[in-house]
Parts: C-alpha cells; structure tokens; sequence
C-alpha cells in the first residue's frame, strides 16, 4: 500500500508521518508540502491513496483536488481545519471520498483511512457480475463501467454508491441508510451530499435528469435502482 500526502504544513506532514510508521509500517508514505508536486506525483508515482490538505504556498486546495480528479479515480481524503459546511460539501462535490476535519487524532485518523480502503471495491458475492441496461453496461468483476462503448470514469464513492443502489434493484433505500453506507454517521446532517452524487452519477450514466430509468427518487423516502427494460446479464 502506497499513500501519497500532499499537506503544506510540514509539522502535520511529520506527524501524519510518525504515525503511520507507529501504527501501519506495512504502508509506504511519500509526501510533499506543495500542491503542483502533488498533482505531478499522484501521477507518476501511482499511490493507492491519496490523503491531502487545503492550504498551500503555490496553489489552492481545492484545485489540487480537481486536477487530480480529471485524470484519477484513487481514494482522496482530506484532512483540514476548514470544517464549515460550505467546504465539506465543496470537497465531496470536487470528489473526495472522505473529509476530516481536524483536531482528530492520529489513531482515529488511520482508522478512517483503513476504513476507506476497505471500502474500495463492492462484496462480489452481493453482485452480478455484469449488467447491460439499454448500452450502459457495469462489470462488476472488472469493476469498470461502460455507456455504449465508451467508458465512464467513476470515483470509489460514485462506484460504491452505484455498487449499493444495484445490489438492491427495485428496492427504496432510505436516504439515511446510503448516507451512512457510504459516508458515515457523521454525514447524516449533509444530506446534499448525497443529492449531488446522485446527480453526478445521473449524469455519468446518461440517465435522464428530467425523467430518469436508472436511479428513481421517491420523494421523502429515498433512492431505487430501476431500468425501463430489463438488464442483459
């Protein structure tokens, strides 16, 4: 396990540092406290993660996260001071798969971290492995997702949302129960958080934002997986 910290503080650096060699000696660390280096080794460097600040001498937060997201699907979780509700809806919106806000402590940290990747890939047993609804096909078993030949980029939550709605088809799932899946508890009083990714997963798969086929909304209740026709599995 490779994980890439792009943090300006270098006192957090060295900290976050000491406590992955403490408690996760098995993960290699690679760090820089500049955004465009960052960028250029989330590339180059091919991490499994990514944890990452906002605050940089060269660039801003939240444009690291962007460009990184254009070319990358890997796990990012940021780890701030800014914790207002404006930015962590900014920072999942931009998509980071997890947004911590500081003070937190180093053990806590890593929990959440080791966490997220053990949520990285669907159970195979709850899944088919292949679904075509109407030339947008999901291989569950390469983890890969398909609209009409060309294939779609998802980031691990988009996925694992995606993962959760189709392993229950023609089943309301209470908005609640996705959040906390996908998020955690501490997300329950974001609620936009999951609207968003319910639209950008809408718009990834062409699924009609108007009159959608895929993903239907019940109103004050949650989210159902449901195709007009039925899949080619």
């Amino acid at each position: 396990m490779k994980i890439l910290l792009i943090e300006g503080d270098r006192g957090t650096v060295e900290a976050l540092s000491l406590s992955f060699r403490m408690s996760w000696p098995q993960a290699t660390l690679i760090s820089t406290d500049r955004g465009t280096s960052g960028i250029d080794m989330a590339s180059k460097e091919s991490p499994d993660l990514i944890v990452m600040g906002l605050s940089f001498s060269d660039i801003d937060g939240f444009q690291v996260l962007t460009e990184i997201r254009a070319f990358s699907n890997l796990p990012i979780v940021i780890v701030t001071d800014r914790g207002t509700e404006m930015d962590r809806v900014r920072g999942l919106e931009l998509g980071a798969d997890d947004y911590i806000v500081r003070p937190l402590g180093s053990m806590e940290l890593l929990a959440r971290i080791r966490a997220l990747v053990r949520r990285r890939s669907c159970q195979a047993s709850a899944l088919p492995e292949r679904v075509d609804y109407g030339g947008v096909v999901i291989d569950f078993g390469a983890q890969r997702v398909e609209s009409h030949g060309k294939e779609i980029k998802l980031t691990l939550t988009e996925y694992r949302l995606l993962c959760e709605l189709v392993r229950n088809p023609r089943r309301t799932i209470p908005r609640e129960t996705l959040i906390e899946k996908i998020w955690g508890k501490e997300y329950l009083d974001t609620p936009d958080v999951l609207k968003m990714h319910i639209h950008r997963l809408r718009r990834k798969l062409g699924d009609n934002f108007g009159k959608p086929q895929m993903i239907i909304t019940l109103p004050r209740r949650g989210y159902k997986f449901e195709s007009a026709a039925e899949p080619d599995v």
